[in-house]
């Protein structure tokens, strides 16, 4: 079995390399993305709302394929982090978690009189926000930062190097929202990055991240009309935040609020903790023995 590994041609061991398989990885998501944008534009002027929705089944349909059938069977461990088995179920805890961690900041910052409700909302651009908002970012964004490069970011330098580093480079994708500051980034980076990221160890899925996600983001926007990541909304009430910029998030939303960090960082770090005590916690690959090894006892 040894002998079978060290005969393997060199150039399949770099681009099994998780740097490098990582690296391939985001040049087919980017491909990926290109081409749905580009098919994107030949859609016809039919409605914001429908021109939307086929944009999103293009998209996360092309994604999808890539996904399936390039990236999951790349690298030294290929694996697949959306089977089919869990994806409602987990997808459903998600959608809970992320209504019940924004809710819970809606009504700290309520408590707190920075939040009030001033009118009545409503539904007419529901389903374009579950679209664009919740759904989309959902998908496209778990896919990037916890399906690529979390898992290979991972492999190579371990749990903690993954956690700190996605969560800093999502921090860093914010910064040029509307109303970013570098607090703004910095909060989630921390409330979000470590969130997402220990829903990503604890089910080794994208399912309860990209549920949570969504439902974080939907929540926030749609239920209670604030901005999603500095996004303005058209919620089913109409809300005002008022107050220091610490506990409200200024422009940018209850996101970069104390309120949030506090909440959600929380719920990360038990996620974080849960995964930990569950066993899934990985050494980098300089700290672990070599396949060929491990390989070699198991056959011995």
């Amino acid at each position: 079995m040894t002998d079978t590994i060290s005969r393997r041609p060199l150039w399949r061991t770099i681009v099994a390399y998780p740097l490098v398989a990582m690296l391939i990885a985001v040049v087919i998501y980017v491909a990926a993305v290109a081409l749905s944008l580009f098919l994107g534009k030949l859609v016809p002027p039919i409605g914001k709302t429908a021109v939307a929705a086929i944009h999103a089944v293009i998209t996360i349909s092309i994604l999808l394929a890539a996904y399936k059938f390039i990236i999951v069977r790349l690298g030294e461990r290929p694996k697949d982090d959306l089977p089919a088995k869990p994806a409602l179920g987990e997808t459903a805890i998600g959608l809970g978690i992320g209504f019940g961690l924004m809710a819970a900041s809606v009504a700290v910052a309520a408590g707190l009189g920075v939040y009030r409700i001033v009118g009545t909302g409503d539904a007419s651009m529901l389903l374009l926000a579950l679209i664009a908002s919740a759904i989309m970012p959902g998908f496209t964004e778990e896919l990037l930062f916890r399906g690529i490069l979390f898992r290979w970011i991972e492999e190579f330098g371990g749990s903690w190097a993954a956690l700190a580093v996605t969560s800093g480079l999502f921090g860093l994708a914010h910064i040029f929202n509307p109303g970013a500051t570098w607090f703004s980034s910095f909060a989630i980076a921390v409330e979000a990055g470590v969130l997402l990221g220990g829903a990503y160890m604890l089910t080794r899925s994208l399912w309860l991240p990209m549920g949570l996600h969504a439902g974080w983001n939907f929540t926030q926007g749609e239920i209670f009309d604030v901005p999603v990541s500095g996004t303005p909304v058209h919620g089913l009430v109409e809300a005002q935040l008022s107050g220091p910029a610490l506990l409200t998030g200024g422009s940018f939303g209850l996101e970069a609020s104390v309120i949030a960090l506090t909440i959600a960082t929380g719920a990360g770090v038990w996620l974080v903790f849960r995964a930990v005590k569950k066993g899934e916690l990985i050494a980098p690959h300089w700290a672990r023995k070599p396949d060929h090894e491990t390989l070699a006892e198991t056959f011995a």
